[in-house]
């Protein structure tokens, strides 16, 4: 019996530059034939704890203030909650229309909510069916091909405190504190206290570095915040 003799070459298989996979091609005595074998490098990946230290370590993940040790989970680091909320007053509007017509006037969207702002000791309340903004106390900031997802702490759901109404992704290339969207669905009112762990985020990697990072992005809304901001949809064409 006449040995068989193949020669295997291992060739990556990229895509912007990252490889995704690897291309295993044979040649013997008869015609070549190749397969692809994927690595799981080039799929998007959410970061552990170890990742996130690292991440942490080198830079390429901002926190300021940075978190203490205990404040990092298996795969999230929790942040605190500011000083600073932003509530809808009474008989500012009697609507806000998300898509009027031409040529209708719509409501200053910055001048119906109020600002409120809480000493040290004290708590905000949010009481049942209440809608309020508030921010962390850290500021984060994301390389280009990172995004965060922001979730609620099990426990305080528990309670009835949603701290994001939809919004919990957080966009590649952001700079800036983050603003939260509570909302009490409890039957009792919720004690909200600057300082305490109010949220937990996330980090997913990207199959490769977005060409269009927030903070560097002409359209960007919500950049480089320092405090909860209301709704800047008046800002987006078309809108408002």
């Amino acid at each position: 019996m006449q040995a068989f003799k193949a020669l295997l070459c291992l060739r990556p298989w990229e895509r912007g530059g990252l490889p995704l996979a690897f291309r295993l091609e044979s040649w013997n005595q008869g015609p070549p034939f190749c397969f692809c074998v994927p690595i799981l490098r080039g799929l998007v990946m959410k970061l552990s704890d170890l990742d996130i230290r690292d991440a942490l370590a080198a830079g390429r993940i901002l926190i300021d203030p940075p978190p203490d040790p205990e404040r990092l989970g298996a795969m999230s680091v929790d942040l605190q909650l500011g000083a600073t909320f932003r509530v809808f007053q009474a008989g500012k509007a009697s609507h806000i229309d998300l898509a009027p017509p031409p040529g209708v006037h719509a409501p200053d969207l910055e001048d119906i909510m109020g600002t409120v702002e809480i000493a040290a000791g004290e708590a905000f309340f949010l009481h049942p069916g209440e809608f309020a903004l508030g921010i962390t106390i850290q500021r984060v900031r994301l390389p280009a091909d990172l995004a965060g997802r922001l979730d609620g702490r099990s426990s305080l759901a528990r309670l009835g405190l949603m701290v994001h109404a939809t919004a919990h992704t957080i966009d590649p290339g952001w700079d800036g504190r983050i603003t939260l969207e509570f909302f009490n669905c409890g039957p009792l009112p919720l004690a909200l206290r600057p300082g305490m762990r109010i949220c937990a985020l996330s980090f997913e990697t990207l199959l490769s570095p977005t060409s269009r990072p927030y903070a560097s992005s002409p359209t960007a809304k919500y950049k480089d915040q320092a405090a909860p901001l209301p709704s800047r949809l008046d800002r987006e064409p078309g809108a408002l």
